[in-house]
């Protein structure tokens, strides 16, 4: 690797589905700065997430159009291999719950308890 450049020391995988490892991370106090991150979905809700822990850049599977449009405005580069127009909920009949929970939220720090708060709801109903 040329000199100068950050070579991090370790692998930050995420195991999990969804957000839930990004909130992990955020309760944590981990911080993204200055890296680059991979996901399979990402849409506002994730977007907003990873501009909370300073990630410089996302490359996603599939990205949201809400998504994209989040990580430009909060000056992250955005990447994706299929662009969206909206994330589905595993149902694929609406829209993701979490996407939903952020759809008139453009503050990261905003976003967290509202997302936060729509897992909770989401694995209450799983356990009814």
């Amino acid at each position: 690797m040329p000199h100068g450049r950050r070579r991090p020391h370790r692998n930050a995988d995420r195991h999990g589905r969804g957000v839930r490892p990004l909130l992990v991370w955020l309760a944590e106090g981990r911080s993204l700065a200055g890296f680059c991150a991979a996901d399979r979905v990402v849409g506002k809700g994730a977007a907003l997430l990873y501009a909370r822990l300073g990630a410089k850049a996302v490359w996603a599977r599939t990205m949201s159009e809400a998504g994209f449009a989040t990580l430009r405005a909060h000056g992250i580069e955005a990447a994706y291999g299929t662009l969206v127009p909206v994330i589905l909920n595993r149902g694929r009949d609406g829209m993701c719950p979490i996407e939903r929970s952020v759809e008139h939220i453009d503050d990261p720090a905003v976003a967290e308890p509202a997302i936060r708060a729509a897992v909770a709801r989401l694995m209450a109903a799983r356990h009814r």
